[in-house]
């Protein structure tokens, strides 16, 4: 029997978007140059955008009210404050209040002059340093950002602290050593086959380190080599907690081309897309110049080392939103539409980006490509669990005393992390709580570390490995606050393409700032989530509530078992 790709839906505004030559990308940039500096709503200026592109108003108008980045208003200065979960831990979440009283501004608002602009924002990737914000493009971070954004102090904002467990980095040897990118590309494409890139990634039990854990070589295989296949790196590293991706894209963004350049290869693709989280100014700006010293080096362009593999990549910018992570989400993202969740069949690898086989993979999965094609798919195999390979790197937040990004063995003991590599919490304070893989990831109770570091380990104790960031809370936060925090997240970043999770969340949203839910009511709410959520967004919500009171000792009361 014939092998019979599934159809895809019929989608008008997407048809008339590929009729008027694919704007995509090219409308989102149109619509961010069109937002900035004003501080009118996207009825105002959306619609003369679309008309630019041959569209519709429509067209315009939902990207516009829907990525945060265009939806809020801006002024001459824009300042972005963090809001995400380090940031909170931090300080409960006081900072902003600060932030608006020194800046007279309050959030998702301008100015009367329009001269400032607040925005709130979930995850600037100085989950280590925070609180934090971004003044235009300039990161201030720490205790003092009320005063650094005021101008009273300078404005503070280190590196990423990052440090090796491995004893044989897979991901972080040009961070640490500046063991140089591109040492495997050459030669692979030059006299390797794409069977072979894939038969070692294969051998390697290679998963998607983005957080659904898909394993790698059967991505692309599904892929089916047809044609017209793309692949893209997914940069936008969503998690709150998390900032590996940023942490490779602005130390060391060669190695993430070479690894999707293997990628391509191993695909038959001829183009490849990043797209980088607006968040990430500087890692935008670093793997924009990598891709043109790429071209310079030979490694890109039509005719790669002078071979006949013909290879293009392009970086784009996101343009604010957590489920625009989803592979669809992005997908939708790329051809300029909402990043809302599609349903799935059609996978990506059928019918993707304008219906063409896209394999989606995240930053840290490509990075680790090189190592493998270059040691061996058992010699990475060899390392983590015989159910979860290889190394994965893990984010500690600012409440550590040793804060930074560990590169670790999957596998690797969460308290030996917590107390070895974190060295604890900071001014010996106790840990009341760690969350860890995101806000919709799972928690931890402090006499609940000794499980392994793997999706596998971690299930068990409701919790998931996502990109694998931990925060820490301590005593001075609520456990009532930190529900909240959950909640809030969940109501904002939910996309609203379906039902359960658009409404659910808002619901569980009200309980939570009540006080609590009637159990009869929650139970039906947790049953409703988990089985009709389009993705796991709004799956992920109930068992992370569940952990959170677990975590607690079964505070804040009426949230399950």
């Amino acid at each position: 029997m014939a092998f019979i790709r599934s159809a895809r839906p019929f989608d008008a505004f997407r048809a008339l978007a590929d009729r008027r030559g694919r704007p995509g990308d090219r409308l989102i940039e149109s619509l961010a140059e069109a937002r900035a500096g004003t501080p009118d709503g996207p009825e105002r200026w959306a619609p003369a955008v679309a008309s630019r592109f041959g569209l519709p108003a429509a067209a315009a108008l939902g990207p516009a009210s829907y990525y945060a980045d265009l939806s809020a208003p801006h002024g001459d200065r824009h300042v972005r404050v963090c809001t995400a979960t380090a940031c909170f831990a931090a300080g409960g979440g006081q900072h902003l209040a600060e932030v608006e009283r020194e800046l007279g501004v309050t959030a998702h608002s301008a100015s009367p002059r329009g001269d400032v602009s607040v925005q709130t924002v979930r995850c600037l990737g100085y989950c280590y340093a925070g609180p934090a914000a971004l003044d235009g493009g300039t990161p201030c971070t720490g205790a003092t950002l009320p005063a650094q954004l005021a101008g009273r102090e300078p404005a503070r904002a280190p590196g990423i602290p990052a440090g090796d467990d491995t004893g044989d980095p897979v991901l972080l040897g040009g961070v640490l050593s500046g063991e140089p990118a591109w040492q495997v590309w050459p030669g692979t494409v030059s006299s390797g086959t794409p069977e072979a890139v894939r038969r070692e990634v294969a051998a390697s039990g290679l998963r998607g380190r983005g957080g659904a854990g898909f394993g790698v070589a059967a991505k692309w295989e599904a892929a089916g080599h047809a044609p017209g296949t793309v692949v893209v790196a997914n940069g936008d590293e969503g998690d709150p907690g998390s900032y590996a991706d940023r942490l490779l894209m602005e130390a060391d963004p060669g190695r993430v081309l070479e690894g999707l350049a293997l990628a391509c290869f191993a695909c038959g693709a001829g183009r490849g897309l990043v797209l980088v989280r607006s968040e990430y100014p500087a890692a935008l700006a670093r793997m924009r110049d990598a891709v043109r010293r790429a071209y310079a080096d030979g490694h890109l362009g039509p005719s790669a080392h002078g071979t006949a593999t013909s290879l293009d990549i392009h970086v784009v910018e996101g343009a604010g939103s957590y489920v625009a992570g989803e592979e669809t989400a992005l997908i939708a993202e790329l051809e300029g539409g909402r990043g809302s969740a599609r349903p799935r069949p059609p996978y990506p690898t059928e019918h993707g980006l304008w219906d063409a086989p896209t394999v989606v993979n995240n930053v840290e999965t490509l990075a680790a490509v090189p190592w493998i094609v270059r040691h061996g798919g058992r010699a990475y195999a060899r390392r983590g669990t015989s159910g979860e390979t290889g190394t994965k790197l893990v984010c500690l937040s600012e409440r550590f005393a040793r804060p930074g990004c560990y590169e670790v063995e999957l596998g690797t003991p969460v308290r030996r992390i917590v107390t070895g590599l974190g060295g604890g919490l900071k001014d010996g304070a106790e840990l009341a709580a760690l969350q860890v893989g995101g806000p919709l990831g799972g928690f931890l109770a402090a006499d609940a570390l000794d499980v392994p570091l793997s999706e596998a380990g971690l299930s068990s104790r409701g919790a998931a490995l996502g990109h694998a960031g931990l925060v820490a809370f301590d005593e001075r936060v609520a456990p009532e606050d930190v529900m909240r925090h959950v909640w809030d997240f969940a109501a904002a970043e939910s996309c609203g393409a379906c039902s359960p999770c658009r409404v659910g969340s808002r619901r569980g949203l009200r309980w939570a700032s009540a006080g609590a839910p009637p159990d009869q009511e929650w139970e039906r709410l947790s049953r409703v989530l988990t089985e009709g959520s389009l993705c796991a967004f709004g799956r992920r919500i109930p068992p992370a509530v569940r952990s959170l009171a677990r975590a607690y000792g079964g505070r804040p009361a009426g949230w399950g078992p």
